[in-house]
């Protein structure tokens, strides 16, 4: 068994492992990163954030040129769906991303390892590739190994009929009909994909709403625009188990509050009830690493564990499991580990769901608000009321923003609408900047675009938005 002595060991190679590694070796140190799969990237450029955008994207030219191009004087014979050059297409956008990630590795000279990565003490991880095994000597270690999908009692998933996200990306053809167990961001944007493309889509969601975490009228504005493009949204439902059939599955469910069940066929059922962390299996608990009741590692504001030189980043600490997350939290870690002081705000961590139109939002809801007793005022904008979303007929949505009633200060922002996604880093912005609502009202916007919204949301918290 050889050994290779580093400064720091990042176990993981997904965004936040491989920034990390990078902003590290950056910094002067000598770095190794442990990453089990064949490419970097993790989760994210593999199996998720990238390839789903890939299918969305293209899910959605599909459906503007099969039910929207005629209202634009657009019209064609023949429109057909090739999955198999759309699947093909999203593999070659991974693949040039994955192999992005590892040219930066080879650029910043840091030294990748394949396997999986055990900790044997504070100073050392163990790497075991098939049958080989190689001890890393180090300073410091990182743990940046992502998460997993959460299982559910009574479904056994078999990657054909009961599927995860990573088999819903390759599925050989489109569903008849597609089960979705869970209403979040991943169950959702994958259930919009298959919609689009012709399936019949039903979403069973045991809380009283979809994205139960969101802003309420967000999430009401939410369901009713997926219910208006075809998706079956039940919730306050409890999914007891999975039976398997010739043809396909039968999905068992029972109201949440009491009640007689009910029996729902199908081809496919898509398991997406949430993700739990990664940290089986490393050894944690032989270094003594304290971890909380959600197996998710403890850390203090530098991303050290109780056992010093040992550190954890993203989805295995508290906090959302987001990728952009877990690239901040990667630059702060590499950074504290080099002598130099990180920096993430958590409370201005936007987030995204990619369908259509998207859902964004960052910083506090109302009902948190409320919860915590805070006087705030409200400002809302309809997309309807936007020229630009008018013009390109795609009004569905709003603009909303929240401040503190008595400094004006932006606590939080929440929006639905096209191009919502980007549109949030305005609002991230500014918070991040301690901006007030009428900052955001006097800075001049591009006419005509979506981001006037934002601006007049921000003069109506004063009650002076302009054209509603």
């Amino acid at each position: 068994m050889s050994e290779n002595h580093f400064d720091v060991v990042i176990i993981g190679g997904g965004p936040g492992g491989y920034v990390a590694a990078i902003r590290a070796a950056q910094l002067g140190l000598k770095v190794a990163c442990v990453e089990k799969r064949k490419t970097l990237g993790g989760t994210c450029l593999n199996v998720g954030c990238i390839p789903s955008k890939a299918l969305l994207h293209a899910s959605e030219k599909y459906y503007e040129a099969k039910n929207h191009f005629k209202t634009f004087g657009i019209t064609f014979k023949g429109l057909s769906l090739d999955l198999k050059a759309m699947l093909a297409e999203k593999d070659k956008a991974v693949a040039e991303l994955t192999g992005g990630v590892d040219f930066l590795f080879r650029k910043n000279n840091i030294t990748r390892f394949e396997g999986t990565g055990k900790i044997l003490d504070a100073g050392t991880v163990e790497v075991t590739g098939g049958k080989q095994k190689e001890k890393l000597k180090t300073k410091n270690i990182l743990i940046a190994t992502g998460s997993g999908v959460a299982p559910l009692k009574g479904v056994e998933v078999d990657g054909k009929t009961v599927i995860t996200s990573t088999e819903a990306l390759s599925l050989p053809k489109v569903p008849g009909h597609l089960v979705v167990i869970g209403g979040g961001y991943i169950g959702l944007e994958l259930g919009s994909v298959w919609r689009r493309l012709g399936a019949e889509v039903t979403v069973v969601e045991f809380m009283d709403s979809i994205t139960p975490a969101m802003d309420s009228e967000v999430t009401r504005t939410f369901a009713r625009i997926l219910k208006k493009q075809g998706m079956k949204i039940k919730t306050g439902t409890i999914v007891t188990g999975v039976r398997k059939t010739k043809t396909g599955a039968e999905v068992l469910t029972e109201p949440a509050n009491g009640g007689a069940g009910e029996v729902i066929a199908c081809d496919v059922v898509l398991l997406s009830t949430g993700r739990i962390p990664f940290t089986r299996g490393l050894g944690l608990e032989k270094v003594g690493v304290a971890m909380d009741e959600k197996g998710r590692i403890e850390v203090d504001g530098r991303f050290e564990s109780n056992v010093k030189g040992v550190y954890a980043i993203g989805d295995v600490i508290e906090g959302p499991m987001l990728a952009h997350k877990a690239e901040d939290e990667g630059m702060a870690a590499a950074e504290f580990i080099a002598g130099h002081t990180g920096y993430v705000n958590r409370d201005v961590i936007p987030a995204v769901v990619y369908t259509m139109p998207e859902v964004a939002y960052v910083g506090k809801t109302e009902q948190q608000l409320k919860a915590e007793g805070v006087d705030y005022n409200v400002g809302k904008f309809p997309f309807a009321a936007n020229s630009r979303a008018k013009t390109n007929r795609a009004t569905d949505g709003f603009v909303k923003i929240l401040a503190d009633a008595k400094t004006d200060r932006v606590l939080g922002v929440h929006m639905i609408g096209v191009d919502a996604g980007n549109m949030i880093a305005e609002a991230a912005l500014a918070m991040e900047f301690g901006a007030s609502a009428e900052d955001i009202a006097l800075t001049c916007h591009a006419h005509p675009t979506h981001t006037e919204a934002v601006k007049e949301a921000a003069l109506a918290v004063d009650n002076r938005a302009i054209h509603i």
